[in-house]
């Protein structure tokens, strides 16, 4: 499909253009590679299995410090609790007794439990609650406590009985393992939504945009298919780095949008040139030396975004930061092989199987009216659209800076409908504290010293008298007593206020001034609180250091992209405008409340620690698509002859509809997620939603055009010794001017 023309050579160093005219000449060989490519990592992936992050691993501080402790001094079993409650019957009438006694018997008998507590038995008096009107059945799970989720089936079934036999009663369950359940099934049951609903979304999108089904097709084909192939690819490197379990609705996300995108730059592109007179091979060509190099550029600015992320040294984010490059790679890819392979096969057949009415309204060259209108208001008056644009992005990034780090409960994360959430805020407020207690880990050469055990009496009186820890204080010593494990329930959810003020006083006086006084001795706190404490903590710590990982790189690939140190330093700038936006609008829903009830959760009390920093780099990245998509355009028309203003204009006109279109597949994509159950995913899918809504109207239409006028032809200086910085030409020098051709069927 390609000629073998070279022009002044300057064509041979683009990449893409390179790939385009191979895959065009060879398509036989680049689709049906494609497909083997993709079928091969797949079933490669389902071979070797994907190890996942072990969810009990220790986390940093000294939360991570006192769970390896416990780890080595004690093999901890899953815990479970049973709680029986009633509203009128009280402990020890029969009812209540037949009750208890059931559960237990029922429980008792399953193999994989063990260690049953009654609370009728006089040592467990601490699992009745003060009002009588509640009790506590307590057992671990047999086995690995990280596989016990497996193995809680039968346990559920039992409970699940015992309600039955027992109507008048409330009995569930709530543990770690039953925990973990849930959390299993609210995430497949969310990804299997996202992939339900985005992928018809996206599809009714790219069929209003191209206005032909094939046309409408390709783009999502290759997205699922580079998705597939990623799923299959990430399982080589999850056995060095395990993969997080929500990497996977991260692929799909990030996966579909980029994967749609690149595919739109570049087939859109094919058909303005089409539409602008040019011949198949001529309009291959010209996609394939311009849009293709887009593609490249904006695909490597968000893996490096993505690189960032193991900086923080943690295995979740890690296994974001491979999936993602993964994902994004393998996009690309297709883009540049694939895609080009498929249209020089088809040609105009690519616009087959138009849609009545939407086909005949959509406009080949691509020319926004609307946008195009908009754009000339702000080049005539460049200044006051900058101005006012820059003020209301200011405005909406105001409330970021009120950013709260807190992990939710799962009261807060989960939909309160699931049975296990149900008996959990029961039983916090039965049992203050008992579903996410504080550990204070003890470790000693004899935690069983006289010296010891009066610091840990100590130690539970001073937690009585402080008013925010409750009174069934255990403590576990192991077999070579070396290591205690004291439980201590805390006032709160686990997540709020009340729970962070006790963590303070534990850890700030009474594990000091008690256990922790003993000479000798190591003495901390752990327990979800603490982990989710000292997890945020350690967010805040390396934000700083992927946000510098990621504005430098990205600095060195614009600068070279386009040689220009006006570019990039206005690129990262207007970036760095959308993310604040993000932040802002995450603050005003998740921390302020705005439209909880249209996004259906409770919660208000700050940020999911992974967000932040994840969303930073997505952001970053994906923003970079449309920024390098419309300076590339930009820049090309410039060279061609036009002036700043004409360039300006051209560069946004002609790229106003995929723009548009790109932004609404994912802004589309990004509120399926935010409707869904899980809140880290409601928090992530809003984040991302309204970055990219901003960063396509606001920053694209108005501060991109009015910074652009305003520097005029300073956004191409470059000093003299940079001169040495390779050159990659954005026009298709080599590509024959466009003729009258006619069009096949």
């Amino acid at each position: 499909m390609f000629g073998s023309k070279q022009g002044n050579g300057r064509a041979e160093r683009n990449v893409a253009a390179r790939m385009g005219r191979w895959s065009a000449a060879h398509w036989k060989t680049a689709t049906f590679g494609w497909l083997a490519f993709v079928a091969v990592a797949f079933a490669l992936g389902g071979l070797v299995g994907t190890k996942n992050v072990d969810p009990n691993t220790s986390g940093p501080g000294e939360s991570g410090r006192m769970d390896r402790i416990l780890d080595a001094g004690f093999r901890q079993p899953a815990g479970e609790s049973v709680l029986i409650q009633s509203r009128s019957a009280r402990v020890g009438d029969p009812a209540f007794t037949a009750a208890i006694e059931d559960v237990v018997a029922r429980v008792s008998k399953l193999a994989d439990v063990q260690n049953v507590r009654s609370p009728l038995a006089p040592a467990n008096a601490g699992q009745i609650a003060k009002a009588e009107d509640a009790a506590l059945v307590q057992f671990d799970i047999r086995g690995d406590k990280e596989t016990a989720g497996d193995r809680i089936d039968p346990v559920l079934d039992a409970v699940a009985a015992a309600q039955r036999a027992h109507p008048g009663f409330f009995i569930g369950q709530f543990g770690d393992a039953s925990a973990a359940k849930a959390v299993d099934t609210v995430f497949a049951d969310d990804l299997a939504s996202a992939g339900l609903f985005s992928i018809p979304i996206t599809l009714v999108i790219l069929v209003v945009a191209f206005g032909a089904l094939v046309a409408a097709g390709i783009p999502l084909l290759l997205a699922l298919t580079a998705v597939f192939a990623t799923f299959g690819l990430t399982a080589l490197p999850s056995h060095v780095f395990p993969l997080a379990e929500e990497a996977s609705a991260v692929v799909l996300l990030i996966g579909l949008a980029v994967g749609v995108d690149y595919s739109m730059f570049y087939l859109k592109r094919e058909r303005q040139e089409r539409a602008a007179g040019r011949s198949e091979r001529a309009a291959l060509e010209a996609a394939a030396a311009t849009s293709g190099r887009s593609v490249l550029v904006s695909g490597l600015t968000v893996m490096v975004a993505m690189a960032g992320l193991f900086l923080t040294g943690d295995a979740t984010f890690a296994s974001f930061a491979y999936a993602t490059m993964i994902v994004v790679a393998v996009a690309v890819l297709g883009s540049l092989t694939v895609l080009p392979a498929l249209l020089s096969k088809l040609g105009d057949r690519v616009d087959r199987l138009r849609v009545p009415l939407v086909g005949r309204l959509r406009r080949d060259d691509g020319d926004g009216r609307i946008w195009g209108a908009i754009v000339d208001r702000v080049l005539r008056r460049p200044l006051i659209s900058a101005v006012v644009a820059a003020g209301l992005m200011l405005g909406l990034a105001a409330p970021a800076l009120q950013l709260r780090i807190a992990t939710p409960g799962p009261d807060a994360a989960f939909p309160k409908s699931l049975e296990v959430i149900k008996t959990y805020d029961r039983m916090q407020e039965a049992f203050p504290g008992t579903a996410l207690p504080a550990n204070v880990v003890v470790k000693a050469a004899d935690v069983n010293a006289p010296a010891m055990r009066d610091a840990i009496r100590r130690l539970e009186r001073r937690a009585h008298e402080s008013g925010q820890m409750g009174e069934s204080i255990t403590v576990a010593v192991n077999a070579d007593a070396t290591v205690a494990n004291i439980t201590v329930p805390i006032a709160g959810t686990g997540t709020d206020p009340a729970s962070n003020t006790a963590l303070a006083e534990l850890r700030g006086e009474i594990v000091p001034e008690t256990v922790g006084a003993v000479p000798g001795a190591e003495a901390g706190v752990t327990g979800l609180t603490a982990a989710w404490k000292d997890q945020g903590d350690q967010v805040k710590a390396w934000l700083p250091l992927v946000v510098g990982f990621v504005l430098v790189f990205a600095f060195a690939l614009l600068l070279v992209a386009f040689r220009s140190l006006v570019i990039p330093v206005k690129a990262i700038a207007l970036n760095l405008l959308s993310v604040a936006a993000a932040y802002g609008v995450l603050v005003l829903v998740f921390q302020h409340g705005v439209g909880k009830g249209l996004l259906g959760f409770s919660e208000t009390a700050g940020i999911s620690p992974v967000v932040p920093v994840l969303l930073f780099v997505i952001l970053f990245g994906l923003s970079m698509d449309y920024h390098v998509f419309i300076l590339s355009r930009i820049r090309e028309t410039f060279d061609c002859g036009a002036t700043m203003d004409d360039a300006v204009a051209h560069g946004i006109r002609s790229t106003a509809g995929v723009v548009t279109s790109a932004a609404i597949v994912m802004v589309a994509v990004f509120s399926v997620f935010a409707a869904l159950s899980w809140l880290f995913f409601k928090q992530f899918g809003v984040g991302l939603a309204a970055a990219i809504l901003i960063d396509a109207t606001i920053v694209r239409a108005v501060l991109l055009p009015a910074t652009m006028k305003l520097l005029g032809e300073w956004n191409w200086y470059l000093p003299a010794w940079l001169e040495w910085l390779p050159r990659f030409e954005h026009a298709p020098d080599d590509v024959p001017e466009a003729t009258p051709t006619p069009t096949s069927a």
